[in-house]
């Protein structure tokens, strides 16, 4: 059976992503923070803002399963605020869950990648990989950045059968979207009753949030046979915001 490693397992995202794969027979280590006992997968509790977090997350996964297949990074939070009133903090949080611990799980999972038969690196990436968006500047800055990581990721391990993909979603139905409203209404000076439609929607050319679990399709198909020929690519599924 093969084995995943998901960081911030515990909910959105993360929580349908290790689901769908034990659906499909996978091992997942479930990491984050505070993880849920009773959520898919073998629960991890490790702060990946540090070295050490990161590297116990894939010490345990070859602990358990004697390697790691994939890696799945999508271990996020949000801070919503103008580039003057940036909370220095909260820049340097989002640093490093957003870009340096994809990196340093890369670093650290690299030998075990490379010696499985289809060693996969998917990072969750967000359309603000691709696109910026006002007050999200660490955010935006970070995800710019891990989508540079995956396209050099993709290059260094094309040779090994390494694959690096990043899906990048529009708008999810998550905790993280639900828990900006407030500080998005805040910011854009508008009652939060209006922040849905007007903000969080308004670069959508359909106007629905995605569901965790159209992401967790498509990284399912990435794992998979199917996804064999993407890498150093950007999956976007972003309900036409792009397109405009």
């Amino acid at each position: 059976m093969p084995s995943a490693i998901v960081t911030g397992a515990a909910s959105g995202i993360g929580h349908a992503v290790a689901r769908r794969l034990i659906d499909e027979d996978w091992r997942v280590l479930a990491v984050d923070l505070d993880p849920d006992p009773e959520g898919p997968g073998d629960p991890h509790k490790t702060d990946l803002a540090t070295r050490e977090g990161n590297r116990s997350a894939v010490e345990e996964a070859v602990r358990r399963y004697g390697g790691v297949d994939a890696i799945i990074a999508n271990a996020g939070f949000q801070h919503v605020s103008p580039v003057e009133d940036f909370d220095e903090d909260k820049w340097d949080a989002l640093i490093s869950i957003l870009l340096t611990s994809p990196f340093l799980l890369a670093k650290y999972a690299w030998d075990e990648l490379k010696k499985s038969d289809a060693g996969r690196f998917v990072a969750i990436a967000s359309v603000h990989a691709l696109v910026a968006s006002p007050f999200k500047s660490a955010y935006i800055s970070a995800k710019h950045g891990v989508m540079g990581l995956v396209k050099t990721l993709a290059l260094e391990g094309a040779a090994d059968g390494v694959r690096a993909t990043a899906v990048c979603p529009a708008f999810v139905r998550t905790p993280l979207v639900e828990n900006q409203i407030a500080s998005q209404a805040n910011a854009h000076d508008m009652p939060e009753e209006r922040v849905l439609e007007e903000v969080i929607l308004a670069s959508h050319a359909v106007k629905r949030l995605i569901e965790p679990e159209e992401v967790a399709n498509v990284v399912s198909f990435l794992l998979g046979p199917g996804g064999d020929a993407f890498t150093g690519a950007a999956m976007t599924m972003d309900l036409g915001w792009t397109a405009r």
